[in-house]
Order: structure tokens, then C-alpha cells, then sequence
């Protein structure tokens, strides 16, 4: 059965850090491309992130310079290092994953709970 865990979310003061953690299982990780995205309260889902299968990333605007994604293919694992938190960040954070075909197929989490407040 395909599945993808999101753990690592919590409460934190503005300006510091979290690491989102998403486990895979029930696939081929190593073939899939790996996305966060993000959901504040009234707010729609926005793409945060992502890494492709060989490692290449992008990221969105608002958290350019301060939010890296990583993969562990071995684990079948992906991460989101979260630096310099403002309050605009918290949502409920999701990780995706895209099968590498000329018609992608998605699998998501179950979301994370992050809160930025002092």
C-alpha cells in the first residue's frame, strides 16, 4: 500500500527553526519527484518546494534563502529544513510525490501541523 508520513511539525518562535520530515513506503521512491506544499488557516495549498529524482530543486519565493528540501533515497525518505520562521509560515505543511511519466501520477501525505508564534 502506498503511503506517505509527515512528522516534525510544532510550535516555534518567530526566527527559529524546524525540520519536516516525509516517509515513503509502498513504492519506488528513487523514480518519484518529491514536493512540499503548504496550507495556511483561510489560505489555499502553495507549492513551497521540491526535489526531482536526480536531486535537482526549486523553491518559491517566500521561503527562498531559507527553507532547503533534501532527499534520502536509502531511507525513502524526504526533508524540509525550515530556518528563520516568520508567522506567515505556519500551515499545515503536505509532501507529494510524482511518479517520473509523460502522465505524472500523485501520491500526498497527510499534512503536519506547523505553528510560528511568540
Amino acid at each position: 500500500q502506498v503511503q506517505l508520513v509527515e512528522s516534525g511539525g510544532g510550535l516555534v518562535q518567530p526566527g527559529g527553526s524546524l525540520r519536516l520530515t516525509c516517509t515513503a513506503s509502498g513504492f519506488t521512491f528513487s523514480r518519484y519527484h518529491m514536493r512540499w506544499y503548504r496550507q495556511g488557516p483561510g489560505k489555499e495549498r502553495e507549492w513551497v518546494a521540491l526535489i526531482t529524482h536526480t536531486g535537482n530543486t526549486g523553491y518559491a519565493d517566500s521561503v527562498k534563502g531559507r527553507f532547503t528540501i533534501s532527499r534520502d533515497n536509502r531511507e525513502n525518505t524526504a526533508y524540509l529544513q525550515m530556518n528563520s520562521l516568520k508567522p506567515e509560515d505556519t500551515a499545515v505543511y503536505y509532501c507529494k510525490a510524482t511518479m517520473v511519466a509523460t502522465i505524472p501520477i500523485d501520491y500526498w501525505g497527510q499534512g503536519t501541523q506547523v505553528t510560528v508564534s511568540s
